[in-house]
């Protein structure tokens, strides 16, 4: 994706501003290296997300944002701050429970699909519930899988989806729990242009239309366009926060703090 694709944000406009919050983070640092060879790559930051929500975290290389999103996923830990989920802190959470609420409150969506070769885009879809012990329901599998346009490639393993394909499948898996807050890093950065505009829109409705917070690391002011509001980082700290911005806006911004 390398040019405005038009995203709409008259819905964003009649959002209640007191929305509740998902996710909280205070003071939040993390520190690699010692020395000569210390980096903040996380530097103090302090953010909410509410619910509902739809954010995008951008930044020159190397300025905090995977680290950023990371943290805020409970995938790393912190120097120092706190990070809350639901009211919950995570910080500290013995594993058991933060793979619990990994499982049944968050979703992820990556660069690197990670479908299970052997099952079919269907059961690759319903894994996380069946993992939980939980029954798939169908009709929601077909009603995610219908938006993002791969209704018909349900009963088809990986290797018989295009790369468009496959990453669909795994917005699909990342949303068909309804998890109250999606994590996606780069998640359009292997599509092309009407798919990465579709699974964009996906992430708008399930922001807008199912009230579920997204947060998306990307580095494309297209991708970006789409979101509620950016948070740009700058040596591991947020040098600018826009809300409703066009793509124009965006790369405008990010062509000043030199990404």
């Amino acid at each position: 994706m390398s040019q405005p694709l038009s995203p709409s944000h008259t819905d964003q406009e009649s959002r209640p501003s007191g929305a509740s919050q998902a996710v909280a983070c205070r003071g939040l640092t993390r520190i690699y290296g010692q020395g000569d060879a210390t980096v903040h790559a996380v530097n103090g930051v302090d953010a909410t997300f509410n619910t509902g929500e739809f954010t995008a975290i951008m930044g020159p290389s190397g300025s905090g944002k995977s680290t950023l999103m990371h943290l805020l996923a409970g995938l790393d830990n912190p120097t120092s701050g706190d990070i809350v989920i639901e009211g919950r802190s995570i910080v500290g959470m013995r594993d058991r429970e933060l793979t619990t609420l990994r499982r049944d409150r968050l979703g992820f969506i990556f660069q690197s699909f990670n479908l299970v070769p052997t099952l079919t885009a269907r059961e690759n879809i319903s894994l996380p519930i069946r993992l939980a012990g939980g029954r798939p329901d169908n009709g929601e599998i077909e009603m995610l899988a219908s938006r993002l346009g791969i209704l018909e490639r349900l009963n088809h393993r990986p290797h018989q989806l295009s790369g468009g394909q496959q990453q669909r499948v795994a917005v699909a898996r990342a949303l068909v729990t309804r998890p109250a807050v999606v994590f996606a890093d780069e998640p359009t950065g292997a599509l092309d242009l009407r798919t990465g505009r579709e699974l964009l829109e996906s992430l708008q409705a399930a922001a807008r239309q199912r009230q579920q917070t997204v947060i998306m690391v990307t580095h494309d002011p297209a991708a970006a366009a789409f979101a509620d509001r950016v948070l740009i980082l700058v040596d591991g700290r947020i040098a600018h926060e826009l809300r409703g911005a066009s793509y124009e806006t965006i790369a405008a911004t990010m062509a000043e703090v030199g990404a």
